[in-house]
């Protein structure tokens, strides 16, 4: 005998596939709802979770495995989604006086499963509420999106990408004309008007009128791109570049040949769009194992330099020899890296002299900053936040986002990233140094910054918050054999920064320890920075070790503190 809360979970299941407007979707959830009538605790179960709200709209906008209900990726909901941004931008429009008949946005897409068909139906709704849609030509990284928005000058853009997520996941990123990502209250202003939509068959949807861009946007993204770079700097370089099966390996190969490098080695295995990633276990470039192909590739072909993007091209990992291995060099390496390079290019004026990190990044861009007599910003977590910082020149995220050039593309760029970190290997290498001697430069003159982080995964969210709460009941005393000086709740906001959970620990040695919740991932992340200084070349080593010995023991006593 079915419940009266079983009863009432079916009948919105029914409702749900009488409005869903996608046939393969209505026939997945028939299934289930066959069996949970039929009794099928499991097929319940399964429902319960599909039904367990609706996908929520934050500053990452959406991301979620596809399949149907409310609480997964699938056109209902992108559909639901796309209607309440509409009608967001037309409010704000008006209510700036702006007159036009509707808004104006861009849509990108990647080449996972739907993400073409969502991109379609958001095209078809934004043209149905009397606005004007324009769809990029095919599937194209993240970064030609963004800069899309500011070129067209739409008011929006909207990319459906999971980014680096597993295969089964897929997502809907929001950006504001500006080409920032959208933060809070626009987040919470559009998941009002989202809730406002109550069937996705009442939504007006187009059947065409909308205009799918050609080539001239990704060329112009090109040519902006190639323009980062000092055009009689060294090109004598050889790369090894992967893919990871996502959409950059064509603008990235010709971002290349254009700005005259020697043409990149490849991966061939994933150098095709492939959405279900079968070389890898997982499609980040920070995941162990995920660039072994290109490290074998590297094997065979001895280049100077390993470059990976994630699947969007919105990320980009370096990997580098190092005593005759290869090593990929961690988000805080490249971004001291890349940082180093743009206060060595003057790629800073009056206008744009603003260095950013985000707060679980290496406080050694601060440190550049300073002595540079520029100023240092630190945000909160994402590129949504980087990428709005007033009088920004660069900024970066330890996980692989880097904005070389915040004027173009306010938000984190594969392409560019490894365009400007080419030529400062080239550079190098035409010096008879490499990268690992600038971080050495850079170690000597601010002391050795050592990071490190892992992850606590989780399949239920709901496993999260009572750790955190139990770190704030009873902070630790010490860690690592270190007193703990000072803790930190974020959720209070520090300093000039916004609230937002997580807390952070700083020793008395000044290592920092930093604890959230992922963004974008069911897990909980610890950030952990040691700081030593260096007395001279002959003690560079030592020091390095020191550091190693200081993350060492505190991860250890945090993964302590993070069992569940």
């Amino acid at each position: 005998m079915e419940n009266a809360t079983t009863q009432e979970l079916l009948a919105r299941v029914r409702a749900w596939v009488e409005d869903d407007p996608d046939e393969q979707t209505r026939v997945e959830l028939r299934d289930l709802l066959g069996r949970a009538e039929a009794g099928e605790a499991a097929a319940v179960e399964e429902l319960e979770d599909r039904f367990a709200g609706f996908l929520e709209f934050g500053t990452a906008g959406l991301r979620g495995a596809l399949g149907a209900g409310p609480h997964r990726m699938n056109r209902a909901v992108v559909i639901r989604t796309a209607a309440g941004l509409t009608a967001y931008l037309r409010r704000t429009l008006e209510a700036a006086g702006d007159r036009t008949p509707g808004p104006a946005v861009v849509i990108g897409f990647d080449a996972r499963h739907n993400s073409d068909v969502f991109a379609r139906d958001t095209a078809a709704v934004v043209e149905g509420a009397g606005g004007r849609a324009m769809v990029l030509p095919h599937p194209l990284p993240t970064p030609v999106l963004a800069f899309a928005i500011q070129h067209l000058g739409a008011d929006a853009g909207v990319m459906v990408t999971a980014s680096h997520n597993p295969p089964q996941d897929n997502g809907y990123k929001v950006y504001l004309g500006d080409g920032s990502q959208i933060v809070p209250p626009a987040d919470a202003d559009i998941s009002a008007e989202i809730a406002q939509v109550t069937s996705v068959r009442e939504v007006p949807m187009a059947r065409d009128g909308w205009v799918t861009l050609g080539e001239d946007v990704v060329e112009a993204y090109l040519e902006a791109a190639v323009a980062v770079l000092d055009p009689d700097s060294p090109r004598d370089l050889s790369v090894v570049h992967t893919a990871l099966h996502g959409v950059g390996s064509g603008v990235v190969l010709e971002a290349f040949r254009r700005a005259g490098f020697p043409e990149l080695s490849p991966v061939a295995s994933q150098e095709e769009p492939d959405p279900d990633f079968p070389t890898v276990t997982f499609p980040n470039p920070e995941e162990p194992g995920a660039i072994d192909a290109a490290l074998e590739l590297a094997g065979q072909v001895r280049p100077d330099l390993v470059i990976a993007n994630d699947p969007d091209a919105d990320r980009c990992a370096l990997a580098v020899q190092d005593g005759g291995a290869w090593r990929m060099l961690r988000g805080d390496e490249v971004g001291a890296l890349l940082g180093h390079h743009v206060l060595a290019r003057g790629r800073v004026s009056k206008e744009r002299r603003v260095l950013a990190r985000s707060i679980v990044s290496s406080r050694l861009l601060g440190a550049m900053a300073q002595a540079a007599g520029l100023p240092g910003q630190e945000t909160l977590t994402g590129f949504k936040w980087i990428g709005r910082v007033p009088g920004l020149a660069y900024g970066y995220e330890e996980a692989l986002g880097y904005c070389v050039d915040p004027a173009t593309v306010p938000d984190k760029d594969g392409v560019t990233a490894a365009l400007m970190a080419a030529e400062l290997a080239a550079t190098l290498r035409a010096e008879g140094r490499t990268l690992l001697d600038v971080l050495d430069d850079l170690a000597l003159e601010h002391g050795v910054h050592a990071t490190d982080a892992f992850s606590v995964r989780v399949a239920d969210l709901a496993l999260i918050p009572p750790v955190l709460a139990r770190l704030r009941e009873q902070p630790p005393a010490e860690l690592g054999g270190v007193a703990v000086a000072t803790v930190e709740d974020l959720a209070e906001g520090v300093g000039a920064l916004p609230p937002t959970e997580g807390l952070r620990f700083l020793l008395e040695d000044d290592t920092r320890v930093i604890v959230r919740p992922s963004g974008t991932e069911p897990k909980l992340k610890v950030y952990l920075e040691a700081v030593v200084p260096v007395d001279g070349r002959e003690h560079l080593a030592h020091a390095r070790g020191e550091a190693a010995r200081r993350l060492a023991a505190v991860r250890e006593g945090m993964e302590q503190l993070t069992a569940l």
